[in-house]
This record gives structure tokens, C-alpha cells and sequence, in this order.
């Protein structure tokens, strides 16, 4: 585990973490604010003996990293990065076929929190990021994950190449997004999968894309050529549950 100091801000982001028992050093809300969300996080604040200091938006917009506190931002204790094998555990103790994100070259904190909160909403077990070339767990990428980082594993390696060959002997295979590829309703992807997703620029890197099963491109019928990537994933990880479901039935 690799620990790392964790700034939450945003309304949402600050009530899930405290529901979720993220641990919580200190909590500061703009003085006089009452609204409901700001309710909400007191009585989840007072339930786990958070501290909580009222202070002025002028002080807010200087602590915060992302601009956009909302009048909220908490210090966690500590984050720790999961590791590959959370992720394999919490599928197990679920009890279902492992789903996993991988993300090559995100660079854009907005993108990496809202594929987390994707991640989290289709049923991920958990995201997986490389260490170079790419973001890690910022504030911003807390904020835009709306809470969802408090629930979702994510893990950080060195090789994402090596990382996709190891956990193709724990039974996954894996499908990167691009272009090029094969259309996705054509394509079974049910059972232990990876999905894999590259940054908006490159897309996922040749010597990653080797290393998956199958290629899936996503219709698209406007005048350019690509999506936005936290979209991309959406898409794809929802043709999965889509697929799971009809598996089920």
C-alpha cells in the first residue's frame, strides 16, 4: 500500500467519504452556511467525532486545490492506493466474475474521477493506473469522482503492459477501445474482463493494445472522430452491464 495525504472537497465528495469511513482529520465549512448538503455533512461529522471549523470563503478558495469547494473541504488522515489483488478480493467476496478498469495515460483529473464514478455505478471491482505518464489521486480527481473514490478500489503500477499479463492468468481477458476496432455489440463481453482505455490524444499505447484480446470501437455517426475518454469508458463499461444482464436472464 502506498499511503498519500487525501483533500476531499465538494459537497458530495465530503458526505459519501464520511458515510463510506474514509478517515477524516479536520473539516472546514464556510461560516453561516445551513443548507441542506451542509446538514447533512455536520450530522455525519458529529456522528464520527470529525473535527469542524467555520471559516470564510476568502480562507475556502486559498486551501482549496480545485477552485470548486462548494464550501466544503475535509483533510483525510491518510489514502492509501489499493492494490491489484483488492480488487481481485472484492470480486471474489462478491462472488462475481472480475471487472476491471484500466486506464493508459489519463492525464486529465476531471476524466479519471468520472471514469472512477462510471467504475462505480457499472459495477467495477476496481481501477487500475499506471505510475508515469498519468494522474494520480488529487483533489480534483476526488471532487469529480462525486464520492465514488470512497468506494472504488484503485491501484497504481509501474507496467500496465506486465499488469494486463498477470491478470490474464487469474481468468481475465481484455478489451481495449479504439477506432479501429471491432463494433462492440459484435463482441462477447461477458465473464472476468478488463477493459481498457486510453488518454484522448494517443488513445491506448501500442505495446498495451497488443497485449488485449479484442479491439472494440463504439458507433458514432457525428463529423469527428473520437470522444471524450471518461465518456468512451461509459459507453463501454454500460455494453458490459448490458451484456451481464442479458447473460443472467
Amino acid at each position: 500500500m502506498e499511503p498519500r495525504e487525501l483533500t476531499i472537497e465538494g459537497r458530495n465528495a465530503v458526505i459519501e467519504a464520511l458515510r463510506a469511513g474514509t478517515p477524516i482529520d479536520k473539516l472546514f465549512i464556510l461560516d453561516g452556511c445551513q443548507d441542506g448538503p451542509v446538514a447533512t455533512i455536520r450530522r455525519e461529522a458529529k456522528k464520527r467525532d470529525v473535527y469542524v471549523k467555520y471559516v470564510s470563503k476568502d480562507r475556502l478558495d486559498r486551501m482549496s486545490e480545485t477552485g470548486r469547494h462548494q464550501g466544503v473541504i475535509a483533510y483525510g488522515a491518510s489514502y492509501e492506493y489499493s492494490t491489484v489483488e483488492d480488487i481481485l478480493n472484492k470480486a471474489r467476496e462478491k462472488d462475481e466474475a472480475p471487472f476491471v478498469v484500466l486506464l493508459d495515460g489519463i492525464e486529465d483529473p476531471h476524466n479519471l474521477g468520472a471514469i472512477i464514478r462510471t467504475a462505480d455505478q457499472a459495477g467495477a471491482h476496481g481501477v487500475i493506473i499506471p505510475k508515469d505518464r498519468a494522474v494520480g489521486l488529487t483533489a480534483a480527481v476526488a471532487r469529480a469522482s462525486a464520492g465514488a473514490l470512497s468506494y472504488t478500489p484503485v491501484a497504481r503500477v509501474t507496467n500496465l503492459g506486465q499488469c494486463i499479463e498477470d491478470l490474464k492468468k487469474e481468468g481475465l481477458w481484455f478489451v481495449c477501445a479504439d477506432m479501429d476496432g471491432d463494433l462492440m455489440y459484435d463482441l462477447d463481453l461477458t465473464g472476468p474482463i478488463g477493459l481498457v482505455v486510453g488518454s484522448e490524444g494517443d488513445g491506448v499505447g501500442r505495446l498495451v493494445r497488443s497485449r488485449c484480446d479484442y479491439v472494440a470501437s463504439i458507433p458514432m455517426k457525428g463529423n469527428i472522430d473520437s470522444l471524450n475518454a471518461s465518456v468512451a469508458a461509459g459507453i463501454l463499461a454500460y455494453e458490459i452491464v448490458r451484456q451481464r444482464f442479458s447473460l443472467s436472464e
